[in-house]
């Protein structure tokens, strides 16, 4: 308390200008203070045997008061004081004004009357003039000290929260008060308060005094608001400490300064110490606590405050211990150069003053270095069943990324430890490549970290900044061994293909003492400046294309290529996780929506061609945003027809019932006959009886427990119940048509259908690759990679004119250069084929050729279409169609050789998709092709080869010399 109180005293001091002039111009700049005000009417009559019963005074008005609330608080002032001319009357004028114990004594008083403050809690030996404005409360304290009760509970009221405490005018909080009552005021109040006594009460003013700490603990009465409280006692503290000692002395010196202000403060202090006792460490700390112009708030803090010696020790010595607990800890475990680092910086820290620079830097260091989880290393789980579980909930397919993790926890369960790897997750948009990362370190329970370093140029974010600078910062990795607290994480390094390059250096070259299991074992941050051991530390880096990253940072990496999702795949996945995951997000029942299989797989045919399924899950969640809204919409329908349908008035048609219109049945039963006199009687509404199906007779809707008690008959006992038993029944009825027709209504099942998916997503966003059933002369399909999985590629080529030597061939499809030569290359073998097959064909060397690829604003290029090109020239030249259902890929040579290829997952996927049969393959592609998994390879004719004479034989089987 006594520090709040010293930090509040040095506030003040800088706050009190007037302490360099006269006390007479002091005494003006106070003259707005409530405390000069109420002092000021007893200054006159200070002397030796001068009492004050009203030893201090806070208004619970704002500061600003005119002058006749001064006045008016002169005036009461006094009042309040009593003058004594004799010895005897000063000692008992002394008893009266002295905080003396009762019948009941304060501390028998465990249920207080609350009186809310709205500006500055009371503290303890301090009179308070209050203004009530409840008259429930004002009359409710009045009529406790009629009967010697006169003691309450003195909260602080709470501000709105973001409420500037010195920024409320004590209009708006002293009227907010009154518009609280019962809990919700017990729960706006401070739980900290004091017992006051009720000195007197004049008018609307309540004068208190405070005694003690209260704390409150629940509600016992609402109106006026009465609370259970515990009385708080000061926690005990050694007099003679020395830190206490020095701490007092500081504080006694600031009030000094404080009193030079002007002589009603130093009487003030005077008359505090006769009459309430010496300037104990508490009593000290409450008297400058109410002294100091601090917000209401700051006071706050010092009354909750029951430790005298809560300080902290010198800065210095306070960091010294916290970092020197923090390594205690992982002493056993940490390296011996971090050690003697540690113990460097700390007897530095020592030697510098706190104001300087340097101190903060050496701060800062130490900080991070004791923060760092140095040998503390989460347990791993090698359990391989449980990590499948894991990848196959979170992932489905994928085989050959969790066959590979699966590899990486085997070798680690046999070795009894692993040892950290660099894996490269290599694909398109959208396949999952962040989330794998996330479900490794989940099956091998492992901390999770991810960063991007996508557009990153600076050196320093990954090596962090030298001491020197001003705000200098570990680098990331640094920053996620803080963040996780183990040695042994799973750092995710997202977009590792996109690293910029700029005048802060090269981050790729960074990198490469960080993913080099040879030398991150030491890998060096610049601000730590000592070796850290990352070498069990697992790092997962994410890329699109593993072509922009730099040869010698790919080589430290295990690349694992992801392809994408078949439409099989894509059928799981939607089924099983994001048709899930987004109808409980939506807030759908699954009775309530039916999304067919067909209209799954037409949006993902026609709408989601991407080898991820991230628009996938776009497409789903659009779906299930107009399915909630048509679900919404029919509910609100339905309540407003059933509203509608219910008419109040049908139950005012019907005359009460007489004494005659009771009529006992036959078989001792009694029913209710409609009254001949009510002419509206006849015109009964056939809805209300149409809803009523359960109710055989329609005019029993009329009745309604006044009637039963109005009709008045003579009945006999047996009678009686029955009648009573007809009547209770009869109103169940009537309530159930209520309930019936305002209640719950089925709605119907939302059913998404190809027919009218069109409604929920739109027009169709691709259409069929396929243009020709059977290919024409010329024209031959191939098969290409795009980064939405693959596609067919048709290669179309036409004679433009023919003449002596003319054989020129001109190309158009917006392709790239590498396309181009493709096409010059094919051209020249082709013309060697053709020579070859049939040697009096002149058709190349006097054939002007027009060769085009479709989708002309989409750019197109590598070598993979040269074969397509061969045949589509050939095809025109002997003119004859290749056969149906064929589609190729393959680079080919001058010689004719065919070079593998890349993407024959996607290839073959887009070959299917269009329904094509037969695909020829390079025979270098073998090996790719047998790795897919046989739902895609399933029902396809594949043929690989090394030359295209085989390719000939396969496009155009035998052909008549003559007829070419």
């Amino acid at each position: 308390m006594l520090k709040l109180l010293s930090t509040s005293c040095r506030q003040g001091r800088s706050g009190f200008p007037c302490s360099r002039f006269p006390d007479g111009a002091a005494n003006g700049a106070l003259e707005k203070s409530p405390l000069f005000r109420v002092i000021r009417s007893l200054r006159s009559y200070t002397g030796e045997k001068t009492l004050f019963r009203l030893t201090a005074s806070f208004s619970s008005d704002s500061g600003e008061g005119d002058g006749d609330a001064a006045k008016s608080v002169d005036a009461k002032a006094v009042e309040e004081a009593e003058y004594a001319s004799t010895g005897a009357e000063a000692e008992e004028a002394k008893a009266s004004s002295a905080i003396v114990p009762t019948i009941p004594r304060p501390e028998d008083h465990l249920n207080v009357m609350v009186v809310p403050l709205p500006h500055r809690p009371l503290f303890p030996g301090f009179y308070m003039p209050v203004s009530i404005k409840d008259s429930k409360l004002l009359s409710a304290l009045a009529d406790n000290c009629k009967r010697s009760v006169t003691y309450a509970g003195a909260f602080l009221f709470k501000d709105e929260p973001g409420t500037d405490p010195s920024l409320v005018s004590g209009t708006e909080t002293g009227k907010s008060i009154y518009e609280f009552k019962g809990q919700e005021l017990f729960n706006r109040l401070h739980d900290i308060g004091t017992l006051a006594q009720i000195s007197s009460i004049q008018g609307n003013e309540v004068y208190l005094l405070g005694h003690r700490r209260l704390r409150k603990t629940e509600m016992v009465d609402e109106e006026p608001l009465t609370v259970k409280v515990d009385h708080l006692k000061e926690l005990p503290y050694n007099k003679d400490d020395d830190v206490i000692k020095a701490t007092y002395f500081e504080v006694i010196s600031t009030l000094r300064d404080v009193l030079k202000i002007s002589s009603v403060w130093r009487e003030y202090a005077k008359t505090y110490s006769r009459y309430i006792g010496e300037f104990t460490y508490g009593r000290l700390a409450d008297f400058g606590a109410a002294l100091s112009m601090a917000n209401k708030l700051l006071c706050q803090q010092v009354l909750e405050e029951l430790d005298e010696l809560g300080l902290e020790t010198d800065d210095k010595t306070a960091l010294s211990a916290k970092f020197r607990e923090r390594i205690e800890s992982k002493k056993d475990r940490c390296p011996p150069h971090v050690l003697q680092v540690f113990e460097e910086e700390l007897a530095k820290l020592q030697l510098l003053e706190a104001s300087s620079s340097e101190f903060n830097v050496t701060r800062n260091y130490l900080d991070w270095l004791t923060a760092l989880p140095w040998g503390d290393y989460s347990d791993e789980n090698f359990d391989v069943h449980n990590a499948q579980k894991i990848l196959d909930e979170d992932h489905y397919g994928l085989s050959d990324v969790k066959e590979r993790i699966l590899e990486f926890i085997a070798v680690g369960k046999l070795r009894g430890t692993s040892h950290g790897k660099i894996i490269c997750l290599s694909g398109p948009p959208g396949v999952g490549k962040t989330s794998i990362g996330r479900s490794i370190a989940r099956a091998l329970n492992r901390k999770f970290y991810r960063f991007s370093v996508g557009g990153l140029a600076d050196v320093a974010e990954i090596k962090g900044h030298r001491r020197t600078y001003i705000g200098a910062m570990p680098g990331k990795v640094v920053q996620c061994l803080k963040s996780v607290g183990t040695a042994n994480p799973l750092i995710l390094i997202d977009e590792i293909d996109k690293l910029g390059r700029g005048h802060a250096g090269d981050p790729a070259s960074a990198l490469l003492e960080l993913l080099d299991p040879e030398q991150n074992m030491n890998f060096l941050d610049h601000y730590l400046d000592v070796p850290i051991d990352l070498s069990k530390v697992l790092f997962v880096c994410t890329a699109n294309v593993i072509e922009t990253i730099p040869t010698p940072l790919l080589d430290r990496m295990e690349v694992i290529a992801i392809a994408g999702y078949i439409t099989d795949e894509k059928m799981h996945i939607a089924r099983d996780y994001l048709e899930k995951a987004t109808r409980e997000a939506c807030g759908i029942k699954p009775e309530q929506v039916e999304v067919t299989a067909a209209a799954l797989h037409e949006l993902i045919e026609n709408y989601c061609r991407e080898a991820g399924v991230r628009n996938l899950q776009k497409q789903i969640e659009k779906i299930y945003r107009k399915i909630a809204l048509q679900l919404v919409r029919k509910a609100i329908s339905i309540e407003t027809s059933a509203a509608a349908s219910i008419q109040p008035g049908k139950l005012e048609q019907y005359n009460e019932p007489s004494k005659e219109d009771l009529i006992e049945d036959v078989d001792g039963s009694l029913s209710f006959e409609k009254s001949d006199s009510d002419p509206s009687s006849e015109n009964v509404d056939a809805a209300a009886t149409a809803e009523s199906k359960n109710i055989a007779n329609p005019e029993q809707i009329g009745e309604t427990w006044e009637e039963v008690e109005m009709a008045e008959v003579d009945l006999s006992p047996d009678q009686t119940t029955r009648v009573g038993e007809q009547i209770n029944s009869k109103v169940d009825e009537v309530i159930d048509i209520g309930e019936k027709a305002g209640g719950d209504t089925e709605v119907d099942k939302v059913v998404i259908d190809v027919s009218n998916l069109v409604d929920f997503v739109g027009k169709p966003v691709f259409h069929a690759d396929r243009i020709y059933d059977q290919t024409p002369i010329g024209v031959v399909m191939g098969l290409a990679w795009t980064a939405l999985g693959g596609s067919t590629l048709y290669i179309e080529t036409t004679l433009v004119e023919q003449g002596e030597a003319k054989g020129v061939l001109h190309i158009t499809g917006q392709l790239g250069d590498v396309m181009k030569e493709s096409a010059q290359i094919a051209h020249t073998v082709a013309r060697a084929i053709l020579l070859e097959k049939v040697p009096e064909n002149p058709f190349f060397a006097n054939s002007k050729l027009h060769l085009h690829v479709p989708a002309g604003a989409t750019p197109k290029d590598g070598p993979s279409a040269g074969c397509t090109m061969i045949t589509s020239l050939l095809s025109l030249a002997i003119k004859k169609q290749v056969r149906k259902d064929l589609a190729m890929t393959g680079e080919v040579t001058l010689t004719g050789r065919i070079l593998p290829i890349g993407g024959v997952k996607e290839k073959t996927i887009a070959a299917r998709r269009s329904e094509v049969k037969t695909i020829i393959f390079p025979a270098a592609n073998r090996r790719d092709f047998d790795e897919l998994s046989d739902n895609v390879k399933e029902g396809l004719d594949v043929h690989f080869v090394d030359d295209y004479s085989k390719i000939f034989e396969l496009a155009f089987g035998s052909i008549d010399s003559s007829k070419s």
